[in-house]
């Protein structure tokens, strides 16, 4: 009776083990001896228009090992034979391998016996990781981590931005299109589990899949990386030969509005953020505003054609002085005795500050204000870009007479580079302004493009306004002061210099100057626009800083696209009276 009763009582406990609890028994168990490992999504790329990779992701290997089961071990070789590698030899080994000594190995396998985790080494390439893989070294471990890279380092390195991390620790792209587009760009996660036995060691075979990762999506941006690198390098050598304090390029195609160079100087090397100080890491042609100066006169020429309250032969009666009805006044930056007797082409090419104002004011402040808005001064581009400036506009309602005066010619007011760039686009597409492109759309894995951005225009002056602008601005490049620097044989070009005053920071104006040049070509069908602005020279003060700069961007962006010379000659513009 007591081993009937003995017996049943196990019977009970087994039935109990087996198959009431087995459920809730199989699960614990799994728990203790499961483990779980991320399996990364990749972040997307960010390639250039031709494909181009200004940003991708690459895999980088760590080493671990466990200490308390660091032991001799038999390893076989090709020939069959085996041999007994100690821990110091397996140490050299490695050592040889990632660059450390043996004793550094060594001393982390042997730090602390007990443990079951110590890093060996961290981030090494594909090749290093292999090497030791092969070393068949049974309680070494590895890891994969992604890590962000930028191939062609500072080549559009302000625009392609660079990596930070957001609340949580996780990486996120914090600067430049790596924000912009991170919805597209990042990827998903997934998740593994496997079985690890006693020692903590996988069991081969138990590995499961539970969560597949999604890699991102790949953002494509208009730039072209070669014309990029070239802008990059002339603005630079131009920078130093002016002793400037900074400068931008901006190369936009006429008929869609896509931006295909955007340099920056000083600029970022994403691969080395800390190299660059925190200042000087964004874009300066989208975030820093500036007063253009006399390359904002053709914005105020297409208006007041555009409103038909005059054209190109319209005479005007310039003075070194212009002081207007209310009291304010301006000059001409150079002197001379009589009035100019120019015609509105003739105010272009000499860039007449009182000439300007003079025919400017023929419009009222609330219409000047309206063709303003209508080029989007005042307002962001549609890139959306971190940081963006929209420039300062007053409402017209809140300028002053002096300001009334000035924003004629481009001051009391601001703008950045790409507004200026859209200004001209605007003027080259029969006055139809699109929208400002930099990103094309995400492709997704699956070659599908998504987050296409609108690239609806808007008439913002009339085609023959438009044209008769251009007109004027060509007589600039054959008439103009700084037409040796900016003809380009075989072309029409039109252009428009400029040399603003820059604030002290306190109000007013100091002594430096940012000058700009801003133009289209070919002339007769505009096909690409060209804006560079070049801030605080100090060998050259003039709209000459910059020319030079336009004139060789322009050259390569004509032979590189491949654009047809000029067939026809430009219109014989009258100047003067």
């Amino acid at each position: 009776m007591a081993v009937v009763a003995v017996v049943a009582v196990f019977v009970v406990r087994l039935v109990t083990i087996q198959i009431v609890q087995a459920d809730t028994l199989n699960a614990a168990s799994f728990d203790k001896l499961s483990a779980s490992t991320s399996i990364y999504g990749l972040r997307g790329d960010i390639v250039d228009a031709d494909g181009t990779v200004l940003a991708t992701t690459v895999l980088r290997y760590g080493v671990t090992a466990s200490p308390k089961s660091v032991t001799d071990f038999t390893r076989t070789a090709a020939d069959g034979t085996t041999s007994t590698v100690t821990p110091t030899q397996a140490a050299a080994e490695i050592a040889a391998i990632t660059g450390q000594t043996a004793d550094q190995v060594y001393g982390t396998l042997t730090a602390d016996p007990t443990s079951n985790f110590a890093y060996v080494v961290k981030d090494i390439d594909v090749d290093a990781f292999r090497a030791i893989r092969d070393l068949g070294i049974p309680w070494l471990y590895y890891e994969s981590n992604p890590v962000r890279t930028y191939p062609n380092g500072a080549v559009a390195g302000s625009v392609v931005g660079f990596m930070g991390e957001d609340g949580e620790g996780k990486p996120t792209g914090s600067a430049g299109v790596e924000q912009i587009d991170n919805q597209c760009l990042v990827g998903t996660d997934g998740l593994e589990t496997y079985e690890r036995g006693a020692d903590g060691v996988a069991i081969p075979g138990s590995t499961v899949t539970t969560t597949q990762a999604v890699d991102g999506g790949t953002a494509v941006l208009t730039l072209d990386s070669d014309l990029q690198w070239f802008s990059q390098q002339a603005l630079v050598d131009r920078i130093k030969e002016t002793g400037a304090a900074w400068g931008t390029v901006v190369v936009q195609e006429v008929k869609t509005g896509k931006l295909l160079a955007v340099a920056d100087y000083p600029s970022v090397d994403p691969n080395n953020i800390d190299g660059t100080p925190s200042t000087d890491r964004g874009s300066i042609a989208f975030q820093a505003p500036f007063e253009p100066g006399s390359t904002f006169k053709a914005l105020t020429a297409a208006s007041v054609l555009d409103a038909g309250l005059a054209n190109v032969g319209t005479q005007v009666e310039a003075p070194y002085i212009y002081t207007d009805p209310n009291g304010a006044s301006t000059r001409d930056s150079e002197f001379h005795v009589d009035p100019l007797r120019l015609t509105f082409a003739g105010v272009m090419q000499e860039s007449s500050n009182t000439g300007t104002a003079m025919l400017g004011e023929l419009l009222t402040p609330e219409q000047r204000y309206n063709y303003m808005q209508a080029f989007h001064i005042g307002s962001s581009s549609e890139v959306g870009f971190p940081g963006e400036s929209g420039g300062i506009l007053s409402p017209w309602d809140q300028w002053d007479d002096q300001t009334n005066l000035t924003t004629t010619f481009g001051q009391g007011v601001a703008t950045t580079a790409v507004q200026m760039a859209s200004v001209y686009q605007a003027l080259g597409n029969g006055g139809v302004r699109l929208p400002v492109q930099l990103v094309e759309g995400c492709r997704q894995p699956d070659g599908t493009m998504t987050q296409v951005p609108d690239a609806t225009g808007t008439q913002v002056v009339s085609p023959s306004a438009a044209t008769d602008t251009i007109n004027m601005l060509e007589t600039v490049v054959t008439g103009g002061y700084a037409k040796a620097d900016l003809q380009i044989p075989g072309y029409r070009v039109a252009a428009k210099t400029g040399t603003a005053q820059m604030s002290d920071g306190n109000g007013a104006y100091g002594s430096s100057y940012v000058t700009s040049l801003a133009g289209l070509a070919p002339a007769e069908d505009p096909q690409y626009v060209v804006s560079v602005t070049i801030a605080k020279p100090v060998t050259i003060e003039s709209a000459l800083a910059a020319a030079p700069v336009f004139q060789k961007i322009m050259s390569q962006v004509l032979k590189e696209k491949r654009v047809l010379p000029s067939t026809e000659p430009g219109p014989d513009l009258p100047t003067t009276y």
